[in-house]
């Protein structure tokens, strides 16, 4: 069994994300440390890029404070190399194809290999473009992640058929950003993804409450956060060790 596999092994999986390098890299380090310890089942780590389109202005603004620090793929890869002799979760990075592609696809994952990375999520590669970035991950152990949004049945069970490690379902149409409201079809999608794979099935853009965690949980394995724990990154800088332990707590406790 892979550490991602594990995330999922009989529990509701709480995925948290982060920018790398946002405020700086040893605080980084710091709040995977305190998210991990605080019941994180899985973190998503956001290696910083001038163009984020799948983000909204939260993400987008700790992009732009992480590239202002200087903070660049080889940092984050030295970064993860650190933080891996503590934390034993699984690792994502999420990040766009141009990082990856520039870096060289063999040097990149093999990078992500010897720092310890499981998996990865690149949500501008389009499935039909994929089998090139696969077959690179495959090689050096990397997963693969597969987002599925809100679309045609079909698509759906296209994707979902060839997914590893875990699902992400999209919650609703547009960028990642706080929400009140999500697609009223997601339990159906669910549905279709179930009809072609085991492949567990996380749900994320804009839930930040415990109590979306929970109803979401309900209908998946497993939720994604990410703008709230970044918007208490913003706010409270290098002190916000505390808050994210509460934070993931609740989260966590919600979900059962």
């Amino acid at each position: 069994m892979n550490r991602i596999q594990d995330a999922f092994q009989n529990k509701k999986a709480f995925i948290a994300f982060l920018t790398a390098g946002d405020p700086v890299a040893e605080k980084t380090k710091d709040y995977i440390k305190v998210m991990a310890d605080a019941g994180a089942s899985l973190i998503e780590i956001g290696i910083p890029f001038s163009d984020p389109i799948a983000e909204g202005p939260t993400i987008q603004n700790a992009n732009v404070r992480a590239l202002k620090n200087h903070i660049h793929t080889d940092n984050v890869f030295d970064l993860v190399t650190d933080v891996r002799k503590d934390v034993t979760i699984p690792l994502c990075f999420m990040t766009y194809l141009n990082v990856v592609f520039h870096y060289g696809y063999e040097r990149f994952f093999q990078r992500c290999q010897e720092a310890g990375i499981d998996g990865i999520i690149i949500p501008d590669l389009p499935y039909e473009e994929a089998a090139e970035v696969k077959d690179v991950c495959t090689k050096y152990d990397v997963t693969l992640i597969s987002m599925i949004a809100p679309t045609s049945r079909e698509r759906v069970k296209m994707i979902a058929k060839d997914a590893e490690g875990f699902i992400y379902l999209v919650s609703s149409m547009g960028v990642t950003g706080i929400r009140s409201s999500f697609a009223d079809n997601l339990k159906d999608i669910i549905g279709d993804i179930r009809d072609v794979t085991d492949v567990p099935v996380a749900i994320g853009f804009g839930i930040h409450e415990p109590a979306q965690a929970r109803a979401m949980s309900a209908i998946a394995d497993g939720v994604i956060v990410g703008s709230a724990i970044v918007n208490r990154i913003a706010d409270l800088g290098d002190h916000a060790d505390e808050d994210l332990k509460d934070y993931v707590t609740s989260m966590t406790k919600a979900m059962g």
